[in-house]
């Protein structure tokens, strides 16, 4: 496995663990909007841009959530 690859198992795997540690607080939904950051950077990092496109708008809605969530 190369490092790019790793770097992307790293960002999935925190996606999900984030994600199923949201109802917890919502300092999981600010760690999942990271990591769908993170999704993305490997996705056009990769080459895969509609991947990273898509994480990018799941990163801009979960900072959304987050950011309502204070109010």
């Amino acid at each position: 496995m190369d490092a790019l690859t790793l770097f992307g198992l790293a960002a999935v795997s925190l996606m999900l663990l984030c994600y199923a540690m949201e109802p917890r607080g919502r300092a999981w939904v600010l760690g999942f909007a990271g990591a769908c950051a993170l999704g993305s950077a490997y996705g056009f990092l990769q080459g895969a841009w509609p991947f990273g496109v898509v994480e990018a708008i799941w990163a801009a809605v979960a900072l959304r959530r987050f950011l309502s969530a204070a109010r």
